[in-house]
């Protein structure tokens, strides 16, 4: 089952806009990590902190809509969305188009 118009991908960036932000990260981050590379459908999650520490890049694959809608659902109901729901987020998410023509 390697249908690869159904996968969502969803990439860009996490900017903190301070050294606290890195630090609510990086205290964070490995659960969110933990938790989310175990859910249903999750190809592939990387987060990783780039040449500017205040900035993180962002990686997601999931299988289907069904598995990144559960991703979206789980995060916002997740300690990790509540630490740092105040970062800003720069995100591109595609795929989500060819499944919503299915």
């Amino acid at each position: 089952m390697d249908n690869k118009t159904g996968r969502v991908r969803l990439s860009g960036f996490l900017r903190c806009s301070s050294m606290s932000d890195v630090q609510i990260v990086k205290h964070h981050l490995p659960e969110h990590l933990r938790l989310t590379s175990a859910e249903p459908g999750c190809l592939s999650f990387d987060v990783s902190q780039t040449d500017d520490p205040l900035v993180w890049r962002v990686e997601e694959r999931f299988v289907d809509r069904t598995a990144f809608d559960f991703h979206q659902q789980r995060t916002r109901a997740s300690g990790w969305f509540t630490a740092t729901s105040a970062i800003a987020r720069d995100y591109t998410i595609s795929g989500l188009e060819q499944n919503e023509q299915e």
